[in-house]
């Protein structure tokens, strides 16, 4: 997409506004646990895929996208803030359980 196309209408799906074209979010911590959320929730069927929407189960990629989570958390203990430690646990948490409920 052009830089014309991107001020003129709204912008694509992930992009945000920002003096007047559309950019991609800052890459940050909390984006970044986001995306691997994100990542997780299509593997496990619960959103479709982005750009086809198609909703495909992969229990193999879910669980490789959750244990990537769970490494970033062992690996960051001791360097979050207490906001981002916390979604970090709280998408674990919910990550883990779906996983659980998508076996049975």
């Amino acid at each position: 997409m052009g830089e014309n196309e991107k001020r003129q209408g709204a912008c694509p799906e992930s992009y945000a506004r920002e003096d007047g074209s559309c950019v991609m979010p800052e890459v940050t911590f909390t984006t970044l646990v986001l995306s691997l959320n994100t990542s997780a929730l299509c593997h496990l069927g619960e959103v479709g895929y982005p750009g086809t929407g198609q909703i495909v189960l992969d229990l193999v990629l879910a669980k490789q996208t959750i244990d990537t989570l769970q490494l970033l958390k062992d690996r960051t203990k001791g360097n979050l803030d207490a906001k981002e430690e916390e979604l970090l646990g709280h998408v674990l948490a919910d990550l883990k359980l779906r996983y659980v409920k998508s076996r049975v």
